[in-house]
């Protein structure tokens, strides 16, 4: 295997855009006074992200995903978004288990 250069810049020049992406915007919100109405609409890109995510699997595989799916965002209402992600994981895992 050889590496190319070219795909090697690439990628470094994507992490590079992407970490100065997440870093500029924790500084950049620090520096923002926000009302609560900005505060709700601002908590609620993670779920819309997650639904966005896992959307085209609910609808365009079998039934244990798709059931996965709708614990995934039920949970995502309450629950952390990792925990969402892990409740979903284990959903389908057991009912792929069970043959569903």
């Amino acid at each position: 295997m050889t590496l190319d250069i070219n795909t090697l810049l690439a990628i470094l020049a994507m992490a590079f855009a992407t970490i100065f992406t997440r870093i500029s915007g924790l500084v950049l919100i620090r520096h923002v006074q926000l009302d609560e109405r900005w505060k709700t609409a601002i908590e609620a890109i993670p779920p819309a992200v997650l639904m966005a995510v896992i959307a085209p699997t609910a609808f365009a595989t079998g039934w244990a995903e798709t059931l996965a799916c709708a614990a995934t965002a039920l949970a995502a209402r309450r629950l952390p978004m990792l925990a969402s992600v892990v409740g979903g994981v284990v959903t389908v895992a057991l009912l792929r288990a069970t043959g569903f």
